[in-house]
C-alpha cells in the first residue's frame, strides 16, 4: 500500500500519514518552519534528489499543507509558504523534537530548538486538553474503538485493577471480539 492510499482512511492517524509519513516530507516541514521557501533552498540543505524533492512538494501543496507562490516573473518561479493546515503542524514537529531530545539523545547538540516568540526562552513541551488543561499522557488517556461499545471499553478500563496500558485497555481476544 502506497502513503496516498491512506487519504481515505477513516483513522486520522492513518489520513496524517498518508500526508507527513516519510522522512523526506517531515524534514520539508522542518525546513518551511526554519524559513525555507525555495526549491534550491530545500535541495541544498537536505541533500535530497531534485525529483524526489519536486515530488513532496506537489504532494504538500495538493494536500493544502503548503502553497506556491510567484517570487520572480521572468524567469517564473515559485516559493512554498506553509498554509493554516501545515502552521498547526508545528506542535506535532516540536512533540516529536522533544521526544527524540529524551529518547534518542544525541553526543552532538541539535541543529535548532523551540523557544518561545515572547521571551526567547527554551520551551518544555507538555500536551494538554483544551477543556479541562490536564496533561496528556499514557497514564491519563486512553485510545478506545470509537465504536457504540467503546462506552463498554471505558467501563472495562476502570473497574480493571491499574496496568501498564499504553493509551489503550490491556486485550484478550474476547475484549476484542466485544468492541468489534
Amino acid at each position: 500500500m502506497k502513503w496516498h492510499d491512506l487519504n481515505g482512511d477513516t483513522c486520522p492517524l492513518a489520513r496524517a500519514m498518508g500526508v507527513i509519513g516519510d522522512r523526506w516530507t517531515l524534514l520539508i516541514l522542518r525546513e518551511c518552519f526554519l524559513g525555507v521557501r525555495r526549491f534550491d533552498g530545500f535541495q541544498k540543505r537536505l541533500g535530497v534528489t531534485r525529483h524526489l524533492l519536486a515530488e513532496r512538494l506537489k504532494r504538500l501543496e495538493t494536500m493544502g499543507v503548503l502553497e506556491r507562490r510567484p517570487y520572480q516573473e521572468r524567469p517564473l518561479r515559485h516559493e512554498y509558504r506553509l498554509t493554516t493546515a501545515g502552521k498547526e503542524f508545528a506542535p506535532v514537529l516540536l512533540a516529536m523534537q522533544d521526544w527524540a531530545q529524551h529518547n534518542l539523545p544525541s553526543a552532538e547538540p541539535a541543529p535548532f530548538t523551540f523557544v518561545t516568540r515572547d521571551s526567547g526562552a527554551k520551551v518544555c513541551p507538555v500536551l494538554t486538553d483544551r477543556d479541562s488543561g490536564q496533561e496528556l499522557n499514557h497514564r491519563t488517556v486512553l485510545m478506545v474503538p470509537a465504536t457504540t461499545a467503546a462506552s463498554k471499553v471505558i467501563e472495562a478500563h476502570r473497574r480493571a485493577p491499574s496496568t501498564n496500558s499504553d493509551l489503550g485497555p490491556e486485550t484478550d481476544s474476547s475484549t476484542i471480539s466485544d468492541t468489534g
